[in-house]
């Protein structure tokens, strides 16, 4: 049998999901990858891979994983599949951009890839979508108040949410606005709207709850094909509230899938 190729995989990005993606490939954690480099606008230190510009990048890696934001799939996403290499992506609320999202899907010849990210249950849902669609889809998003700050907010919305000591609504409506307006909070919405492949019957509600320790998304469909309810409660990371704990992890059993050297449940 002839041996296998390992996939050189990039990352940009390395916050929170970006260097644990980085370090357990870098550990050789992911069967069929290894680290090839590291793209980031500062300078790294102790880091566990070359530290790549997107050129370089472009010319080294196979696959390349973006960790770093809505901005840097916005600059960089199109650029990617173009020159050949293939692209999972993380922040998928910018794929509420209807444009910039069929740009992505007409770009090539490299491949774009999606994670599930911090839930679950797109494959029922995706599943469910292909048969008959659906009438209705919500999702309702619990998050510390704090964590939901936004630069667009004015002064009264700051002190209500900073000040809360119950749960407060803080937006309710589509999935569009809901990833335009919290980038870094509402990628949940993004991929179940992508998931089933239509972002207008997906709306969102999106709650400040002073006391929520885990960060929750409650998932409701409904459709001729039936009804469905995911809860999800993740811990949020310890290093970006933002974000659940578990997305670098969800990424990095993507990256596996997607080299395909182990089989089992994609």
């Amino acid at each position: 049998m002839k041996a296998q190729t390992a996939s050189r995989i990039g990352v940009i990005g390395h916050g929170a999901v970006g260097s644990r993606v980085a370090a357990d490939l870098a550990a050789g954690r992911v069967n069929g990858a290894v680290l090839a480099g590291i793209v980031v606008r500062g300078v790294l230190v102790d880091a566990p891979a070359p530290q790549l510009d997107l050129a370089q990048a472009l010319e080294q890696c196979d696959l390349i994983v973006e960790c770093a934001g809505q901005e840097a799939l916005l600059a960089h996403g199109k650029a990617i599949l173009c020159a050949g290499v293939d692209l999972l992506i993380t922040s998928m609320g910018a794929l509420a951009d209807s444009r910039f999202l069929q740009s992505l899907e007409a770009a090539g010849p490299g491949r774009l890839f999606l994670t599930s990210g911090a839930i679950g249950g797109l494959d029922l849902l995706a599943s469910g979508a292909r048969s008959d669609g659906y009438d209705s889809v919500v999702v309702t998003t619990k998050k510390l108040p704090s964590s939901l700050l936004q630069p667009w907010m004015v002064q009264a919305q700051i002190d209500e949410l900073t000040a809360a000591t119950e749960p407060v609504e803080i937006f309710s409506g589509s999935a569009r606005d809901a990833a335009r307006l919290f980038p870094k909070s509402l990628n949940v919405a993004a991929a179940v709207a992508m998931a089933i492949g239509d972002w207008e019957v997906v709306s969102v509600r999106l709650i400040g709850d002073p006391t929520a320790e885990l960060t929750e998304h409650v998932i409701e469909a409904n459709g001729p094909s039936g009804e469905y309810c995911f809860v999800i409660r993740n811990k949020p990371s310890p290093e970006n509230p933002r974000t659940s704990g578990v997305v670098p992890f969800s990424v990095l059993r993507s990256l596996e899938s997607i080299v395909g050297v182990r089989g089992g449940l994609i």
